[in-house]
């Protein structure tokens, strides 16, 4: 896989968890009621997500599905 289509694909699973994270914001805004079933799934998902994405382990499953930065790139050092 090309350091192109790497860094697009960490873009889009990094854009996925950010709408994660301000989904409960949003939620907010816009006057849904957070009691709704969905809403709630949603939620709960929202920050298992962001709860996932911020272990140190991700990197490296990032690494095994060849997602992981790539030091030679100017990535951070493992």
């Amino acid at each position: 896989m090309t350091p192109a289509n790497v860094r697009t694909l960490r873009t889009v699973l990094q854009t996925a968890v950010a709408l994660a994270v301000a989904l409960p914001a949003i939620v907010s805004a816009s006057g849904i009621p957070s009691t709704l079933p969905w809403v709630a799934g949603a939620l709960a998902v929202a920050g298992g997500l962001a709860r996932v994405m911020a272990l140190p382990a991700v990197e490296a499953l990032l690494d095994r599905v060849g997602l992981g930065l790539d030091d030679r790139e100017g990535g951070p050092p493992a």
